[in-house]
């Protein structure tokens, strides 16, 4: 009797403790996952700034309209795709919703308040339109309000601060990506038509390191393989891995000059490269004897 009640006691254990392990399934699916909890994501090491022997900074661009840049873009409609963003929505309604910080400036010295920044950048336009002619052959322009909404395809570039340091305990080079700003081109319509055009002009800075920017990369999926949908890693392991091709815009100097202040043409795009070239060679540098 006795075994036969400790068998039934651990049968009901044995079912408690598989339905605590809940394994769901949506409707639509036809596999289960478990259920893993929010994700967290991995935790970089400290470093005292006097186990710094060497650092430097880096500005760079990610050109979303390279091959293989194009997982940034994409998907760029998340009512299509089932809730699915692409970076730049992810980092707007996360900012409009006041879950991440953002700042002015590169160096996360201006922030930001996010909901005057909404507010400013939707607000309507006022725009002349000619309607036709009155009796004496003179144009008649009526005023008309467009509404602007923030257009996740119009983010075609992303520009990214760094920093690259190597340690004094194992001598070995690191880097950490420190502000990231979607970039969009500007322009300004005056009331006769005309456009001017005022360049690429970074929206806002996000501090890469901050713990809410990196939980909110961690919950979303980059769509880097097309063929795979199931294996797909996060954003925070696309930025901690660096799996983007960028070129160098910029790195830190006592002019405090970008590339194309000093380079133009194809001097501009061998200078970018020299200067990857230096910052990858210093860790070898500091083996030879």
């Amino acid at each position: 009797m006795k075994k036969t009640l400790l068998i039934l006691s651990l049968a009901i254990t044995l079912a408690s403790f598989s339905t605590a392990q809940t394994v769901e399934k949506k409707p639509d699916e036809f596999h289960t996952s478990q259920i893993q909890g929010h994700p967290r994501p991995i935790p970089l090491p400290f470093i005292r700034e006097s186990d710094v022997v060497w650092s430097t900074e880096i500005w760079k661009t990610i050109n979303v309209g390279e091959l293989f840049n194009q997982f940034f873009f994409f998907p760029d409609d998340e009512y299509i795709n089932f809730g699915k963003k692409s970076l730049a929505y992810i980092l707007w309604d996360a900012m409009a919703a006041g879950e991440i910080p953002i700042y002015e400036d590169d160096d996360l010295l201006v922030p930001i308040d996010n909901e005057l920044f909404v507010k400013r950048y939707t607000r309507a336009d006022t725009l002349l339109l000619e309607i036709g002619y009155d009796e004496d052959d003179n144009e008649i322009y009526q005023t008309v309000i467009r509404p602007k909404y923030f257009d996740g395809s119009e983010i075609l570039n992303y520009n990214l601060r760094e920093i690259w340091f190597i340690g004094r305990q194992d001598t070995r080079q690191d880097s950490r990506r420190m502000a990231l700003a979607p970039v969009k081109e500007s322009y300004r319509e005056l009331p006769n038509g005309e456009v001017i055009p005022l360049g690429n002009i970074p929206l806002f800075w996000v501090p890469m390191q901050n713990p809410q920017v990196r939980s909110l990369l961690v919950r979303y999926t980059a769509y880097i393989d097309p063929n795979n949908v199931v294996q797909q890693p996060t954003w925070d392991w696309v930025f901690l891995n660096q799996h983007y091709d960028a070129y160098i815009t910029r790195e830190s100097n006592a002019y405090n000059r970008r590339i194309d202040e000093y380079r133009i043409g194809q001097d501009a795009i061998l200078e970018s490269f020299s200067i990857e070239q230096k910052v990858f060679e210093i860790e070898d540098a500091m083996w030879e004897y």
